[in-house]
């Protein structure tokens, strides 16, 4: 199952009003297969590096990170995960509900800095569960979709600290 958010026409909305979907696909999407490499779990060792730098955090609250994508795509590109290891699925998790509420104060923030702006969010529900958020503040051209280099016009950093400071 893949659950998304496409909100706005430039996100890909198909309905003018807010919504979420669900997909049912027989096997997991090649981006969640990709974060299952063998060995130690890929999130994991991304939340440990991130609070260790404390650069791009942007909250911590009840067992749950958001953090400003390292190298993200788009300005404002998010992770939102549970910092343990889950056990269980993010439908069986009782960190669901709470990191639904985190996504949400996140747009709201990011709204507050940008306004309403189209958005993309995913879950995947895998291994080490997490939400991404893209903002789609720019308009993927030819660098990013024919070399698959993205142009990010907001440094992490400074975007984390932006979200971190908005209210």
């Amino acid at each position: 199952m893949h659950a998304l958010l496409n909100e706005g026409r430039e996100a890909g909305a198909s309905l003018p009003h807010s919504h979420t979907q669900l997909a049912w696909l027989e096997e997991p999407p090649p981006a969640v297969r990709a974060e299952e490499g063998g060995g130690e779990c890929s999130v994991c060792r991304h939340l440990r590096a991130e609070l260790a730098s404390g650069e791009r955090l942007v909250l911590e609250r009840g067992g749950l990170v958001v953090l400003a994508a390292y190298g993200g795509r788009l300005p404002y590109e998010l992770l939102i995960a549970p910092l343990e290891h889950p056990s269980e699925t993010a439908f069986e998790s009782e960190l669901l509900a709470p990191a639904l509420r985190l996504l949400s104060e996140s747009l709201r923030r990011l709204h507050t800095l940008e306004g309403p702006v189209p958005v993309n969010a995913w879950l995947h529900d895998r291994g080490h569960w997490h939400f991404e958020v893209l903002p789609r503040l720019t308009v993927f051209a030819g660098i990013e979709l024919g070399a698959g280099i993205y142009v990010n016009s907001v440094a992490p950093e400074a975007a984390a600290v932006a979200l971190r400071e908005a209210k």
